[in-house]
């Protein structure tokens, strides 16, 4: 590793990347996925699919998409996780067309909008989505001519059968069509179009060349190890940009992905698949910590691990590494092959860092957009630096515009993986770039290259007298307090024209009751006054917190689990009037 950088592949575009890959680890599994759903003690049984067995399918629908007139054309791709996703979207960038993966949670009238708005001509889908689609089709509310569902064994009233363009297209290509196979590929053209969360008013549609995707990759690659023998099980939905990024990761380096059942058994499929790399959002690890430690509790264990983290920490430091031994019981938990956990999408709290690090699980924690293709940040191998999101990626150069007396200002970003703009919407690219810079909207501040995220612009908190209140900094204390599951700060206009600071702390029942004994609003509210009378009495006059409201329903959220703030705050405001 010369210079903390480690060496890597070249790869200019998506059929390059496959390619190499196919030549280098034909034969290794590229997919593991169950036969079908499996009770807990049942053994389970895998459908492998290896990587020229992937090259395979890509290349047939290709071939098939061809055949219909869709060169260089758009196509839209919505289901859950599955291998035919990535087949899928292979096919269609590998060919040099365009892919629109959209939300799988998105309600029906969005999933109408965007597939409108996007202006592709085909849509690839699940069987769940087979009533919208129909209305889609039926009221001719898009300029989608093919529909193709992935479930259908034959074409049914005009909705095609994957399977059967399959076998059509490995037919067309027995019999020598190399439309697909020597599509030559323009790595600076738009080829992945992704619609940013929010109402779909508000969405805008991501511009992203295959050269963004590219560098995104190789970027990862030379700050973080990876190889053929790491697998990874998808916990995010693969239209997310983070997901899909480290989904283009495990194939460029040859390993394996496999897939979540769902939230609910995400522990069971990780000690079902055993992967090396997880991929969250921290509410995820959030809730898989607190069911180990639940379980460390009832055993009556937690001060006889804290005395071992205490030990194994002090051999550390003199690089005598023995957590994973010390903590096995807590590694077979999730699986025991556990070596890296890439958190993005949130803020992660600090102290969690610390504990999961402490039992030997490696957390690397990340920063990006989609409009970065998407990492922009990230703790390597050689850049760790608990609290921060690790240093800019090797071909992206970070700076803080008009920094204020502590530091803090808007992130701005340069670099080969900035977005090439907004689909149809010259207004909004122009507000977001300054010359070749992108202006992120996030606030943050550099201590010695290492990159600290400190909330975002448009949620600021400015009073009158000048003064600014970044949310998350009291959103964080927040979380801190027992029996808070998540809360929300904002300011709330006051008859003279300023704000006050106040929250809204959504309750675990749970945690609660194991604190209290029972679950009492007017306790609730009590205990939580006094744990922000103290946060209060650390801070600053114009950072009190000055109002409360407790519940134990959960705030509005994307589909991707952050908080949709904007209309949670306008919630609040609608309902105080």
């Amino acid at each position: 590793m010369e210079n903390n950088y480690y060496e890597v592949r070249e790869v200019k575009n998506l059929k390059e990347l496959l390619n190499q890959t196919v030549d280098l680890y034909g034969d290794n599994p590229a997919f593991k996925f169950k036969k079908r759903m499996y009770k807990k003690d049942e053994k389970v049984e895998f459908n492998i699919i290896t990587y020229k067995e992937f090259k395979n399918e890509i290349d047939y629908f290709g071939t098939a998409l061809n055949s219909m007139g869709l060169q260089e054309e758009r196509i839209a791709l919505i289901s859950k996780n599955r291998y035919e996703w990535t087949s899928v979207y292979y096919a269609v960038t590998t060919g040099n067309k365009v892919i629109v993966p959209l939300d799988k949670a998105l309600p029906d009238n969005e999933i109408i909008s965007l597939a409108g708005r996007s202006e592709a001509k085909a849509i690839v889908f699940e069987e769940k989505y087979l009533e919208v689609i129909k209305k889609i089709k039926e009221e001719k509310l898009s300029q989608i001519e093919y529909f193709i569902c992935f479930d259908f064994e034959e074409d049914k009233d005009g909705i095609l059968s994957y399977k059967k363009l399959l076998e059509k297209g490995k037919e067309l290509l027995e019999k020598g069509d190399r439309s697909h196979l020597d599509a030559e590929i323009d790595e600076d053209k738009t080829s992945i179009m992704l619609f940013t969360s929010g109402t779909t008013a508000m969405s805008k549609a991501v511009m992203l060349s295959q050269k963004n995707i590219c560098a995104n990759v190789m970027d990862l690659a030379r700050i973080i190890k990876f190889d053929s023998n790491d697998s990874m099980l998808a916990l995010l939905p693969f239209h997310h940009a983070f997901q899909s990024i480290i989904n283009q990761m495990v194939v460029y380096i040859g390993g394996w992905i496999a897939f979540c059942d769902g939230l609910k058994y995400i522990q069971q499929n990780l000690c079902e698949y055993k992967p090396t790399v997880i991929v969250c959002v921290p509410l995820i690890m959030e809730s898989i910590y607190k069911r180990i430690m639940k379980t460390v509790e009832k055993e009556g264990k937690t001060k006889l691990l804290n005395r071992m983290i205490k030990f194994t920490n002090i051999l550390d430091k003199v690089h005598i590494n023995l957590k994973r031994k010390v903590f096995k019981e807590i590694h077979e938990a999730i699986g025991g092959n556990v070596r890296l956990v890439v958190v993005g999408a949130a803020a992660m709290d600090p102290n969690l860092i610390n504990s999961l690090n402490g039992l030997g699980i490696r957390l690397a924690q990340g920063y990006g957009l989609t409009e970065t293709s998407p990492v922009v940040a990230v703790e390597g191998d050689k850049t760790q630096k608990v609290g921060t999101v690790g240093k800019a990626l090797p071909s992206l150069e970070v700076k803080i515009d008009s920094p204020d007396e502590k530091g803090i200002g808007e992130i701005w970003v340069k670099g080969p993986s900035v977005m090439i703009g907004y689909y149809n919407n010259n207004e909004a690219t122009e507000d977001v770039m300054s010359g070749e810079w992108f202006k992120t909207g996030d606030l943050g501040y550099l201590e010695n290259e290492y990159l600290h995220i400190t909330g975002r612009k448009k949620n600021v908190i400015v009073q009158k007298n000048g003064k600014n209140i970044f949310p998350e900094e009291l959103e964080t204390l927040i979380s801190y307090i027992p029996g808070v599951k998540e809360s929300i700060v904002y300011g709330k206009p006051t008859r003279d024209n300023d704000l006050d600071v106040c929250v809204k702390i959504v309750y675990d029942k749970e945690a609660i009751k194991d604190i209290i004994g029972y679950v009492s609003e007017d306790e609730i509210y009590k205990l939580m006054k006094k744990h922000i009378a103290d946060i209060n009495k650390n801070m600053p006059p114009y950072k009190h917190i000055r109002e409360i409201i407790i519940t134990d329903e959960e705030l509005i959220k994307t589909t991707t689990a952050k908080v949709k703030r904007h209309e949670e705050i306008a919630k609040i405001l609608g309902e105080q009037k």
